[in-house]
């Protein structure tokens, strides 16, 4: 029997060898292929696109700049770009989902790692030695399973009663100020510089699951999330800001929600305008009625999006996000830019 479990444990231990690395954007500087792309057309065009008008949201002073994610970019490498639009004052509020923020960041920030590996993998033989694929990148579902338990024990040391995901992501940076593994996770930087962090299908995640544990073991005095409160408070936002621009990465439910709150802006009796620029990057199609929530050229139709500076950029996000970002780092436009301090308005 134990030949057997050290055979499992070493067959583990060969799946899990290879680290993902994140991507610096402070390494390299991408102005010259971003310009250079400009001039090219498909893909290339639309991330010079893309860049310019990332360029002119974070030069515009009245712009609160939003940055919506979906999907794995986080765990593909991408996780220190996030951290470094925040660090660097290029971002002033975040719409995620819960696997962006809680199965990725957090779980690396608790020390945890990502693993390159491969999508032709026996899924069989994944499972048999607990670990879980993203397409080529795995994850030790033990690992996950603890991440599941500590959001629980940061749970059961609250206040019962109820919270939107940003207070209760907030009081996650709280507990990494003095507990992470892994310093300057994203959430520890946000923290930091007062950028909230909305996650509105929170309980599709790690959270959920660690939050479940968490009201089991106390039946009466628990805490709960209230969705409703945190679109109020992400329409709050948008009232409070004189313009606003959009950076998305996917789609899904944190492009459609922050895309949402110009129409229940309208709802409360508030005069706001639509979202004045927005960039997309994403793989999804528009023949289905779908993309993800509609092209921004569709969102314009029911109000929410305004045209004049709108880039659709149909591309894996991995790819063509770094240059943007590292771009938009390099240009420096940030350095002049205020920080709005979002979450002080709570």
């Amino acid at each position: 029997m134990s030949d057997n479990k050290n055979q499992s444990n070493n067959r583990k231990s060969d799946l899990l060898s290879k680290e993902v690395e994140h991507i610096d954007i402070t390494s390299f500087d991408a102005r010259k292929i971003v310009s250079s792309m400009e001039k090219m057309s498909f893909v290339s065009r639309e991330t010079a696109n893309a860049a310019n008008i990332y360029n002119e949201m974070i030069k515009d002073k009245d712009c609160t700049i939003f940055l919506t994610l979906a999907g794995s970019t986080s765990a593909a490498g991408c996780m220190h770009i996030y951290r470094d639009l925040v660090k660097y004052n290029m971002v002033d509020a975040i719409v995620a989902t819960g696997a962006s923020i809680i199965d990725m960041d957090f779980f690396e920030a608790l020390g945890f790692k990502h693993y390159q590996g491969s999508q032709y993998q026996d899924d069989t033989e994944l499972r048999n030695n607990y670990v879980d694929r993203i397409y080529d990148t795995y994850i030790d579902e033990e690992e996950l399973q603890m991440c599941d338990r500590t959001i629980g024990e940061i749970a059961d040391q609250l206040e019962p009663k109820s919270y939107t995901s940003r207070e209760f992501i907030k009081e996650i940076g709280k507990y990494l100020k003095s507990n992470a593994k892994k310093k300057d996770s994203l959430i520890e930087v946000a923290y930091d510089n007062d950028v909230p962090i909305f996650c509105p299908a929170f309980t599709d995640s790690s959270a959920g699951f660690g939050l479940v544990m968490h009201q089991e073991r106390n039946p009466k005095n628990h805490i709960t999330i209230d969705s409703i409160r945190e679109f109020r408070e992400l329409t709050e936002i948008k009232i409070k800001s004189k313009g606003s621009g959009l950076f998305m990465i996917g789609g899904g439910v944190p492009k459609n929600f922050i895309q949402d709150t110009v129409i229940c802006a309208e709802l409360l009796g508030k005069d706001v305008d639509m979202h004045k620029y927005a960039i997309q990057i994403t793989v999804a199609d528009s023949r289905d009625g779908a993309c993800s929530s509609s092209t921004l050229k569709e969102a314009s139709s029911w109000g929410k999006v305004d045209i004049t500076k709108e880039q659709m950029v149909f591309a894996e996000a991995t790819s063509v996000l770094p240059l943007i970002a590292s771009d938009a780092y390099h240009k420096g436009e940030w350095k002049n830019r205020e920080r709005k301090n979002f979450s002080k308005i709570f």
